[in-house]
Formats: C-alpha cells, structure tokens, sequence
C-alpha cells in the first residue's frame, strides 16, 4: 500500500510541475490537461485543487477556478494550508476577487517573504483595490528581490492567456510604481 501511495504522489507531483512548465510556456491547453491529471491522481490532495485554481483562472475560466480555489481550501483549511495559498491568492486575483485575494497573499508572504510572484500579484491587488501606499510598498519589494525588474520582460512571461486580464494586470503595477 505505501508503494501505491508513494508512486501516487510522486505521479502528482510530476503532473503539477509539468503543467507549469506548460503554462509558463502559454501552452495553456497542454497545461490545463496535466493540471487536471493531476487532480484525478490525488482528489483529495489539497494541493492539486489549489494548482488547479490558477491555472484556471490563468485560461480565463474564473468562476472554475473560484470553485477549485474553495475546494482546495476545504480539503486543508487556512490554519494549515499556508503553502497553497499562493496559488488561491492568484485564482482570486485574476477573478477580481481581491479582497479574499489580499488575505490569502498576505498570509503566503507572511511565511514566505522572498517571493517575487506573489509580490507582484499583491501589488495588483492593492492597486485594484486603490491603496497606492501598500501597492508602492509590493513593488519596492519587488525591486528589492529584482533590482533587475522590468515590465516588458514580466510581460513576456506573465501566463494569462486573455489579453484583456494581462493589460489589467500591468496597468496595475504601473500604478503601482514599477515599470
């Protein structure tokens, strides 16, 4: 049984990592479909409920990934699924949802500080939310974990397929003060 187990997880964890890659590569279909092999291997893995809210929100499928994102968090509550919450702060983010979104990154970052990602996705959310000091204070941790930072190259690389969502999003960290 422990050898089931194992081979389970270990099929898990290579399906979520490779639908990343997938989705950072805007193969977003490729991505989708590994995500979702993922979620069929482990139903009750907390963590693949929570990959599968982003890359979801990611396509444009929000209200999927809102139920995912809610699933992901009823399988291992906030008190001790610190670790996903980056991905359902994102899901949120991308839903327009960035009330539940700020407190799911905050949390994140609070045990995982030198994330730049998810500086930025906070940055986007106080943006939204129009607190300009807080969103000011995301993008000088970006710059303080990228002095490099640059736009133009998050652009590049930001995988949302909807070019609508993207726009938002960097207009957002404009106003937020990076560029």
């Amino acid at each position: 049984m422990y050898q089931r187990v194992h081979l389970c997880a270990n099929l898990l964890w290579f399906d979520l990592v490779l639908g990343y890659i997938y989705l950072y590569q805007q193969q977003y279909e490729q991505a989708l479909a590994e995500i979702e092999r993922g979620v069929a291997l482990a139903p009750t893995e907390a963590v693949s409920y929570a990959a599968l809210a982003e890359v979801l929100s990611r396509v444009g499928r929000s209200e999927d990934a809102l139920e995912a994102a809610a699933q992901a968090l009823r399988l291992q509550p906030f008190i001790i699924a610190d670790e996903h919450l980056a991905h359902v702060g994102s899901a949120y983010a991308v839903a327009g949802r960035y009330e539940e979104a700020r407190a799911a990154l905050q949390r994140y970052l609070s045990h995982y500080p030198n994330m730049l990602s998810h500086h930025l996705t906070l940055a986007v959310v106080y943006s939204e939310l129009g607190q300009t000091a807080e969103a000011r204070a995301e993008a000088a941790e970006v710059l303080r974990l990228n002095p490099q930072f640059s736009l133009e190259v998050h652009r590049q690389r930001l995988p949302i397929k909807d070019p609508a969502v993207l726009e938002r999003q960097l207009a957002a960290l404009r106003k937020a003060g990076l560029k």
